[in-house]
């Protein structure tokens, strides 16, 4: 069996995709710049928030976007970011299970709180590694490997569960195994092509994997 699962938040466990989209677009009319669709988005949602807004402004001073951004976001978070299914049944079986659950993520450490705290998610959580605690962001293997060792676990005993490329490219340096989303807005095969370990239609499936361990590998 397993030891240890790692999540990325937004779009994997939690449905922020609504909330963010509609942040970014607000950010760009707001400061008088081009906008921009949501095909135009998505290849780079996963990324920091700064690496985003470079990205969609061609700016690289960025921190009147970023205010922008923030503030409505904070404004909007309750009535635009919605559950996944199956998240908290499957947290509760991991836990059940002894397994050590944990989140790296690039958001900020409050809104990751936040958005946890708001599904009831925050109690199984025994790490949380956010933007903040890590000098290199994913697809850096340096998240993971912090998660792995505030945990005390065996890389090649943990898998991370997320729904985009930096995800993947983040637990594959690390050395643990990754399982991309179906349900990413990026698409199952656009996550495919990074190779992850595993696609996952389901919350329920890690289930699985976790039991089974290094046997199915």
């Amino acid at each position: 069996m397993m030891e240890c699962v790692l999540f990325d938040l937004d779009g994997t466990i939690v449905n922020t995709n609504e909330l963010i989209i509609s942040s970014f677009m607000h950010a760009l009319e707001h400061n008088n710049l081009a906008p921009l669709s949501r095909e135009q988005m998505i290849p780079h949602m996963g990324t920091t928030l700064q690496q985003q807004m470079r990205a969609f402004s061609g700016l690289e001073d960025v921190s009147i976007l970023e205010k922008s951004y923030r503030a409505y976001n904070y404004e909007h978070h309750d009535e635009l970011i919605r559950a996944f299914p199956q998240v908290n049944e499957t947290m509760e079986e991991l836990v059940r299970l002894g397994c050590k659950l944990g989140i790296v993520t690039t958001k900020i450490r409050p809104t990751t709180l936040k958005a946890l705290e708001m599904f009831d998610l925050l109690k199984y959580m025994d790490t949380i590694v956010t933007v903040e605690d890590v000098a290199e962001p994913k697809p850096h293997p340096e998240p993971v490997l912090t998660a792995v060792r505030n945990l005390g676990v065996d890389p090649r005993s943990t898998l991370m569960v997320g729904d985009s490329p930096v995800d993947i490219q983040s637990a594959k340096t690390a050395g643990v195994r990754v399982a991309g989303v179906a349900w990413s807005l990026k698409g199952e095969k656009t996550l495919s092509t990074y190779e992850p370990d595993y696609i996952i239609h389901e919350m329920q499936e890690i289930i699985q994997i976790v039991e089974q361990g290094t046997n199915n590998y």
